[in-house]
C-alpha cells in the first residue's frame, strides 16, 4: 500500500512540472532526463514509448524550433491536427458529393453538347489543384474520367500538366489507372512520348505490378515503333535503362543492339532473366510487351496455364509455336494438358488457332492430342466450320499447309523457328520459309533468336524436333480418321450443307470434305458417307427458287464452291448434272449460276463435258453462255 501511495505521489509530482528546467543537469524531474539523455543500448520501459516530433508545428516568435513541447501543448497540437483532418475530410466529402451530382448530369446521352461542356468546365475548375488526390478516389476519379473524355484539348492539356509529376504513383493506383489509360488514348504523339519518358527507369518494376503492368501494356500498344523500342530497352540491360541516348532507336533487334554497344551477351541474358522471372512468378503474362522477350527462356520456364494466357497476341502466339516446336516431349505434354478446357476459345482466337494448327502438325503423341484437342473440337465442330479462325484447324487436317487457305505470312509464322535450336543449318531453315516473309518474322522476334544463339546452355537442354519424327500422313490419319473426327465432320456437312456452301469460311470445309480431302484421306473409310454428302448438295441445288432464302445457284460463295467441285471432282459433277441441272439449264445460264453451268464444259474430264455438251451448245451459239477456253482447273 505504501508503494502504491509513493507511485501516486511521483505521478502527481510529474504533472506539476510545466517543462524542462533551464539547467540540463538538474535531477528534480525524470521527464527532462528522458528527453535530453543520450540513447542507451538498454532503454527503460518509459523510453520504449514512441515519441513523434511534430515537424509541422510553427514556432512562435522568440522560441527555438527544437524546443520540446509540454504534455498540454502536445495534446492541444494533436487536437488541432484532428480538427484540421476533419475539416479536410468534410471539404473533400462535400466536393465529392457536388462532383457526383454534376456527373449524373454530364454523363447522360441526351444532354446537349453545350450543356455538357459547361458542366465539364465547371467541374474541372472545382478540381483544379486537387486532381492528383481526386484520381485516387473511387467516385471522383470517375467524374474526372468523364471530363477528360468529353472536354476540349486545352482542358485536357491542363489535366495532363497537373498529373504528369505524379504519373508513376497514379499508374499503380487501382482507380487512377483508368485515367492514365484515357489520357494515353487521347494524347498526341508528342504528349504520349512525354508520358512514356516519365516511366523511364521504372519499366521493370511497373511490369511486376498487377496494376502498373496494365499501363505499360497500354502505352506499348499505342506507341509508335520508337516509343515501343524505348519501353523494351530497359528489359535488355542496366546501361540502356540508365542512359537513354546510348543507342539510336533504329536498331530493332537485340543482336544488333548488343553488337553496337559491345555488350556482354551473357550479361544481357542474365539481366533479362532477372527482369522476366519475377513477372512470370506473379503470373503477369497477358501483355504483349512480355511476349517480345526471351523466347528460349519461356520454352523452359512457362507452365502450360501461363502459355494459354499468352497466345492471344501475335508475339505470344509465335512464342507458343516456338514452345511446341522446340520443346521436349515432356514440355509439349504440359502445354497440351494446360489447354484442356480452353480449346474452344483458343480455336476461335486469331492468334491462338495458329498454336493449335502447329500442335496437330508436329506433335507425335497423337493419343494425347486426340484426348485433349480433337475431342473438344468434336463438341463444337459446326461452330468452328463457320468461324473465321476456327476453320483453320479443320483445313490443316483436311489439306495441310495449303496456300489457298493460308497467306504466305501465316505460313511463315507457322514455319518460324530458332536456327540454333534446330538440327538444320540456318541456310536450310531460311530456304524452307515462304517468299522471304520469314525475314520479317525473324526481325519481329530477333530477341528470341539472339538469346538462343548466344546461350549454349539453353541450346543443349532443348530438343529441336521440327516437324516431329512420325510420318505426317500417319499422324494425320490418326488425328483425323481414327479419332472419329472425320466421320462427325461429314455428318455436320450433310446436316448443314446449304449453310456451309453459302458461308464465307464454311464453303472451304465442305469443299474439302466433298472431294475426300487431300490425297483422298477420307475415301479409305468414309466413301459411302461422302457420296451421301454429294447427293445432298445436288438435291439442294435442284430445289426451286424461294423468296425466303437465296438459291445456291445465285449465291456468291456457293456458286464458286460448286464450280470448283465440278472442275475437281468428276463424280460430283455427274451426280449434280443428273440430279439437279439436266433439262433446267435455261434458267441458270445468266448471273452467278452461269459460272457453275460453264464449268461442265471447262472440265478436264471428257465424260463430264459430254454430259452437258448437247444441252449447252445452243446457249453458246446464241451468246447467252460464254466459255473460258483458257481457264484450267485450279
Amino acid at each position: 500500500m505504501a508503494a502504491k501511495n509513493q507511485q501516486h505521489s511521483k505521478q502527481k509530482k510529474r504533472k506539476q512540472i510545466p517543462g524542462p528546467k533551464p539547467d540540463g543537469n538538474s535531477s528534480g524531474s525524470k521527464k527532462p532526463k528522458l528527453l535530453h539523455s543520450k540513447p542507451s543500448n538498454h532503454p527503460s520501459k518509459e523510453s520504449k514509448k514512441p515519441f513523434k516530433p511534430h515537424k509541422h508545428k510553427q514556432s512562435e516568435p522568440g522560441k527555438e524550433n527544437n524546443a520540446p513541447m509540454s504534455k498540454r501543448e502536445r495534446r492541444l497540437h494533436a487536437k488541432e491536427l484532428s480538427e484540421a483532418r476533419k475539416k479536410k475530410r468534410k471539404r473533400h466529402y462535400n466536393l465529392e458529393q457536388e462532383l457526383a451530382h454534376m456527373w449524373e448530369k454530364m454523363r447522360r446521352r441526351n444532354i446537349a453538347k453545350a450543356d455538357r461542356s459547361k458542366l465539364i468546365s465547371e467541374a474541372l475548375q472545382k478540381m483544379k489543384g486537387k486532381i492528383s488526390e481526386i484520381t485516387s478516389s473511387h467516385v471522383s476519379s470517375r467524374v474526372l474520367q468523364t471530363c477528360v473524355k468529353y472536354c476540349s484539348q486545352d482542358e485536357r492539356d491542363v489535366v495532363l500538366e497537373e498529373i504528369q509529376p505524379h504519373l508513376l504513383t497514379l499508374a499503380c493506383n487501382t482507380y487512377a489507372v483508368h485515367l492514365v489509360k484515357l489520357i494515353l488514348d487521347r494524347a498526341s504523339e508528342k504528349q504520349r512520348g512525354g508520358i512514356i519518358s516519365c516511366f523511364r527507369g521504372h519499366i521493370s518494376s511497373l511490369l511486376r505490378h498487377m496494376v502498373g503492368s496494365v499501363v505499360i501494356e497500354h502505352a506499348y500498344q499505342l506507341g509508335n515503333p520508337t516509343q515501343k523500342q524505348e519501353l523494351l530497352m530497359e528489359l535488355y540491360s542496366t546501361e540502356l535503362q540508365l542512359f537513354k541516348d546510348l543507342v539510336s532507336m533504329k536498331e530493332s533487334r537485340l543482336a544488333d543492339i548488343i553488337s553496337k554497344l559491345d555488350l556482354q551477351k551473357g550479361s544481357v541474358l542474365r539481366h533479362m532473366n532477372s527482369v522476366i522471372q519475377p513477372i512470370l512468378e506473379k503470373g503477369i503474362v497477358d501483355h504483349s510487351i512480355i511476349h517480345r522477350s526471351s523466347a528460349a527462356d519461356l520454352i523452359q520456364q512457362l507452365s502450360s496455364p501461363l502459355l494459354v494466357r499468352m497466345i492471344h497476341t501475335r508475339d505470344g502466339s509465335r512464342i507458343g509455336v516456338l514452345c511446341v516446336k522446340h520443346g521436349s516431349a515432356k514440355e509439349r505434354k504440359k502445354i497440351i494438358k494446360g489447354m484442356k478446357g480452353h480449346i474452344s476459345k483458343i480455336a476461335r482466337d486469331q492468334h491462338g488457332s495458329k498454336v493449335l494448327v502447329c500442335i496437330v502438325s508436329i506433335v507425335d503423341d497423337t493419343k494425347l492430342v486426340t484426348k485433349v484437342v480433337i475431342h473438344e473440337i468434336q463438341e463444337i465442330l459446326e461452330e468452328l466450320a463457320f468461324d473465321k479462325n476456327g476453320w483453320h484447324i479443320l483445313l490443316q487436317l483436311l489439306h495441310p499447309n495449303c496456300l489457298r487457305y493460308y497467306s504466305p505470312d501465316e505460313l511463315a509464322s507457322l514455319n518460324f523457328s530458332i536456327p540454333s535450336l534446330c538440327g538444320k543449318s540456318e541456310s536450310e531453315v531460311e530456304s524452307s520459309k515462304v517468299n522471304g516473309s520469314s525475314e520479317e518474322a525473324k526481325n519481329d522476334t530477333g530477341m528470341a533468336v539472339a538469346e538462343a544463339n548466344t546461350s549454349s546452355e539453353l541450346g543443349d537442354s532443348l530438343h529441336a524436333v521440327e516437324g516431329g519424327k512420325k510420318d505426317p500422313s500417319i499422324r494425320r490419319q490418326e488425328l483425323l480418321v481414327k479419332s472419329g473426327l472425320a466421320e462427325k465432320l461429314v455428318d455436320v456437312c450433310i446436316g448443314s450443307a446449304g449453310k456451309l456452301l453459302r458461308s464465307n469460311f464454311g464453303k472451304y470445309v465442305i469443299y474439302q470434305v466433298a472431294i475426300g480431302g487431300s490425297d483422298g484421306i477420307l475415301h479409305q473409310t468414309l466413301d459411302e458417307k461422302i457420296n451421301k454428302l454429294r447427293k445432298t448438295i445436288a438435291f439442294l441445288v435442284g430445289e426451286p427458287k424461294s423468296k425466303e432464302e437465296e438459291h445456291l445457284l445465285e449465291n456468291f460463295h456457293s456458286t464458286r464452291t460448286l464450280r470448283k467441285l465440278i472442275l475437281d471432282c468428276p463424280t460430283f459433277a455427274s451426280t449434280l448434272w443428273n440430279t439437279a441441272l439436266q433439262g433446267k439449264c435455261s434458267t441458270w445460264v445468266q448471273g452467278h449460276s452461269s459460272k457453275v453451268i460453264s464449268a461442265f464444259l471447262e472440265s478436264s474430264d471428257s465424260k463430264v463435258r459430254e454430259l452437258a455438251k448437247e444441252e449447252l451448245q445452243p446457249f453458246i451459239d446464241n451468246g447467252k453462255l460464254k466459255i473460258a477456253e483458257t481457264k484450267q482447273s485450279s
